[in-house]
């Protein structure tokens, strides 16, 4: 690495030559000796971005420095007034902003490229799980032990019949949970409160938010925002007329996990999100329809990418659905996008999620500073669903499938 490059994983694994100050539409300043001995303090700019090569000839003089200050301070001042946007009563709380997936905490916002209008806000302290609930095995210190090293990461399992009883009680919890939750959404509640629901539902029926400290996750549920793909962090936002915003909910009860999400509208929607969130829905139901046993897991992403390319939207190839039962996580991966090279094929017993998730723009990701939150690599907004599958012998058992008593919120179910 030489005297002009700088690392930003902490590793040295990733390095950037150029230092710019990054915020939201706000063009880069050449910057002087000054600044980036700030920068590498973390107490002047996030060494984020990488600029368009017309900017790579600043100069490291003082003259520089005088020069860019105007702009430069006020960059500052915007960065400021955001991070310290969180009142005294918060703060006595412990509501921080989130980093290193959930690792860190910090009180002033990160600075970051963010890609869209939405910005992290601070979040609550981890809630608590009393004692009697039965937990999975990070619970305490956020690191899964039989999941990484399991057989069952390549070899996709056969359900026994007493499995199977225990993921269809799981999963219909799991339901119930989302469903608790998608009856608070409104304008002006914020996506903490969401997840205090989630967390409340979930302990009031017995069982473990498998989210909960996974891999050191803060939140008991995913509140994923607008442009965000997955795996948004719910915090002290409010979500306001007009958002979109997907929640992910996984319970863990009697030592399986049931996962689930839907993406909801917080009050009067515009049409291009309406069409993003219906067609993310058919992608899910399209692409269920074809299981059963002897279909290959890789004949999904191509039912997915063909209903989402019709209708002009993109699928995130990023991420992808994923076996589940005892496991969290596991054989076999699903992929949504088209062309893909999953292996094997469909058997009855098999229990896995499909999920997709559906772009308005491209389907590349960035990753937000908590280093959970994926967000569309161009702001443009993005959508998901989410079931828990059964293959029978005769076709598909969807194990989170909608109750009559789940509420009514997407308009499309009411005319078919």
């Amino acid at each position: 690495m030489t005297d002009k490059e700088y690392c930003l994983d902490g590793k040295g694994e990733r390095r950037i030559s150029p230092i710019v100050c990054s915020l939201w539409q706000t063009r880069p300043s050449p910057m002087s000796e000054v600044c980036r001995a700030k920068a590498s303090s973390r107490r002047c700019c996030f060494l984020l971005r990488l600029v368009h090569a017309r900017y790579f000839a600043w100069r490291s003089s003082q003259d520089c420095f005088k020069v860019a200050w105007s702009s430069h301070k006020s960059v500052h001042a915007k960065l400021a007034t955001a991070a310290s946007d969180v009142s005294s009563e918060q703060s006595d709380e412990g509501w921080q902003y989130c980093l290193r997936k959930g690792q860190m905490r910090t009180s002033k916002l990160p600075y970051f490229d963010w890609t869209g209008p939405l910005r992290p806000y601070p979040i609550s302290k981890m809630r608590e799980v009393p004692e009697g609930i039965e937990k999975p095995d990070w619970a305490v210190d956020g690191i899964p032990k039989i999941e990484p090293n399991s057989d069952l990461q390549t070899r996709v399992e056969i359900k026994t019949p007493e499995q199977i009883e225990r993921m269809r009680e799981t999963c219909r919890i799991a339901r119930e949970v989302l469903d608790a939750a998608a009856r608070v959404i409104q304008p002006g509640i914020t996506t903490d409160e969401i997840d205090r629901v989630v967390h409340e539902a979930t302990i009031a029926a017995g069982g473990y938010p498998s989210p909960l400290n996974y891999h050191f996750f803060p939140k008991s549920c995913c509140t994923s925002v607008n442009e965000v793909i997955c795996h948004g962090i719910p915090d002290a936002r409010k979500l306001e007329d007009g958002d979109i915003v997907n929640v992910d909910v996984t319970v863990y009860y009697k030592g399986v996990h049931g996962d689930l999400n839907e993406t909801y509208f917080v009050g009067k929607v515009d049409e291009a999100s309406q069409q993003l969130v219906r067609c993310t829905y058919e992608c899910l139901e399209k692409a269920i329809s074809i299981v059963k046993p002897g279909v290959r897991f890789r004949e999904v992403g191509e039912v997915i990418n063909r209903h989402a390319s019709m209708s002009g939207l993109s699928v995130v190839k990023s991420y992808c659905g994923h076996g589940i039962g005892e496991l969290f996580h596991c054989a076999p991966n699903i992929p949504h996008y088209g062309r893909n090279k999953a292996v094997g094929v469909m058997k009855a017993g098999q229990t896995f999620t499909i999920e997709p998730m559906i772009n308005a723009g491209v389907w590349r990701d960035r990753l937000w500073p908590d280093g959970w939150t994926a967000a569309t690599a161009d702001g443009k907004r993005s959508a998901q669903f989410e079931h828990t599958l059964l293959v029978t012998e005769t076709g598909v058992e969807v194990l989170t499938a909608r109750l009559p008593s789940s509420p009514n919120v997407f308009p499309w179910l009411n005319s078919s």
